[in-house]
């Protein structure tokens, strides 16, 4: 089993079924539970530390959970592969997205959001603590903000 949720994440296809892809839906759920929004930019075949940081943390029970209660959760992905290439559609949008919070195009690449958009923390590369610090860095943003 864990062999597969390997290979599934090196494929592109996300094991958690909680990630999304439409950051304006996004958007508006966030507003109506008052959440904050976790976007993260990849590269689901050909980013190690991409890969990594969803095998590692985002795919945890520990983050699994907290995020489930208490996030909005985004990927705008960009593989290399022809054959885990998106719909033109998404494409557009994810570039809509490097363009407003990630010109630079790092991978990976982590923001955490106010449910309207506004920045609160980031984290570049993989974030080099284990999941339950990670979450523990996602409760200190957000109750930073006052939420």
């Amino acid at each position: 089993m864990k062999a597969l949720l390997i290979a599934l994440s090196c494929l592109g296809v996300f094991t958690s079924s909680i990630w999304g892809t439409d950051f304006e839906k996004a958007r508006k759920e966030a507003a109506e539970k008052h959440h904050m929004i976790l976007l993260n930019f990849s590269g689901s075949d050909w980013c190690g530390p991409c890969i990594r940081l969803r095998h590692e943390i985002f795919d945890d029970s520990a983050f699994l959970n907290y995020a489930d209660q208490q996030l909005i959760l985004i990927n705008a992905d960009f593989p290399r592969s022809k054959k885990n290439q998106l719909s033109k559609q998404q494409q557009q949008s994810n570039d809509a997205l490097a363009d407003k919070y990630n010109p630079e195009g790092r991978f990976p690449y982590t923001l955490l959001l106010d449910e309207n958009g506004k920045v609160i923390r980031t984290w570049d590369g993989f974030p080099n603590t284990t999941p339950e610090g990670f979450v523990a860095q996602l409760k200190s943003s957000v109750y930073g903000t006052g939420k």
